[in-house]
This record gives C-alpha cells, structure tokens and sequence, in this order.
C-alpha cells in the first residue's frame, strides 16, 4: 500500500523545492524594484535640474529680451535719423515729407521683429545646450 512516511517525505521535498525556488525568485523581485526606485529618484532629480536650468536661461533671455526691446523703442521713439539731424544737407527742391513718423514705427517694428527672432534663436541654442 502507500507508505505515507514517503508520501510526507515527497510533499516535504516538493513543498522545500518550490518554496526555495519562490524565495529566489521573490528576492530577485524587490532587488530589481529597488534598483528601478533608484533609477526612478535619479532620473526625477535630472529631470527637475534640467526644468531649473531652462527655467534659468528662459529668464535671463526674456530679461535681456526686455531691457534691448525697451532700448529699441526709446531709440526709435526719440526721431533718430530725422532730417533735422542729419548731418547731410538736401537738396533745395527735394520734397519734405510731412512725417516721417511711419518711416520710424516701420523701422522699430522691424527692429523689434528681428530682435524677437535672435533672441528666440539665442533661447533655443541656450536649452538645446542644456544637459
């Protein structure tokens, strides 16, 4: 008949077996999920100092964009290259024109525009830079 001194013996063994093989399986298991945790944190912490780091460089740009567009307008607020002081003379019967305001609104406009393009260009180098 069945011996059940070996049937114990056999459950035993199988029961050692498995559970062995579950426990090496399981310490591999949360090894691997620690090692992944500490991947996760470091790649969190790159990532922040590089979102610092643009941060940065968006700032500082956007102040300089600022300060040069501010010089910009006050330059072109102030009638440069008017007739008036021009150091060239005109002829006689040359037209005057009424204003020459919208000459100066172009020409600011036009200034502010390929300001705005450099600085955006100077800003995308800038973060392209940023590792």
């Amino acid at each position: 008949m069945i011996d059940y001194g070996k049937a114990i013996f056999l459950a035993v063994a199988v029961s050692v077996i498995f559970g062995s093989g579950y426990w090496a399986g399981y310490s591999k298991y949360v090894a691997y999920k620690k090692e992944v945790e500490i991947a996760v944190a470091a790649q969190e912490a790159k990532v922040e100092s590089i979102q610092k780091q643009h941060e940065l460089v968006t700032k500082g740009i956007s102040d300089e964009y600022d300060a040069k567009l501010s010089l910009i307008r006050q330059y072109y607020a102030n009638g440069v290259r008017s007739p008036s002081t021009s150091g060239l003379s005109s002829p006689a019967n040359a037209a005057q024109p009424t204003s020459i305001e919208p000459a100066h609104n172009l020409l600011a406009e036009c200034a502010q525009t390929t300001l705005m393009l450099t600085e955006l260009q100077r800003w995308y180098l800038e973060v392209l830079g940023v590792k």
